[in-house]
């Protein structure tokens, strides 16, 4: 299992696949399969039969999971995609963006 660099919560690009270019929040990180759940990208339909929570049934848009490996961090000071590093601040390791050297 690699280090994930990316965490729910953070602004993101997609720079690979059909969504590339796409921008939207982390909500849910999977770290065994390496991947992310990205706020208004890479719907999907999902047919779901009546049910007691949902009586009417019918076609429901969802997000689907994108591979981490196609998703960049948007630096927050240039609003840009950026790699994202790791370093040791006191006893505490931090995130930090690599173009403006800014923690995250």
């Amino acid at each position: 299992m690699i280090k994930l660099k990316i965490k729910s919560g953070d602004v993101v690009k997609v720079i690979a696949g059909d969504h590339k270019g796409s921008e939207g929040k982390v909500l849910r990180v999977d770290r065994e399969k390496n991947k992310a759940i990205v706020e208004g990208v890479n719907m999907v339909s999902k047919h779901t039969k009546p049910s007691a929570k949902n009586p009417q049934g019918g076609i429901v848009k969802k997000e689907a999971p994108l591979h981490i490996s196609n998703l960049a961090l948007i630096d927050p000071k240039s609003k840009t995609a950026t790699k994202v590093g790791i370093k040791v601040e006191g006893d505490k390791k931090v995130r930090f963006s690599k173009k403006s050297n800014q923690v995250l």
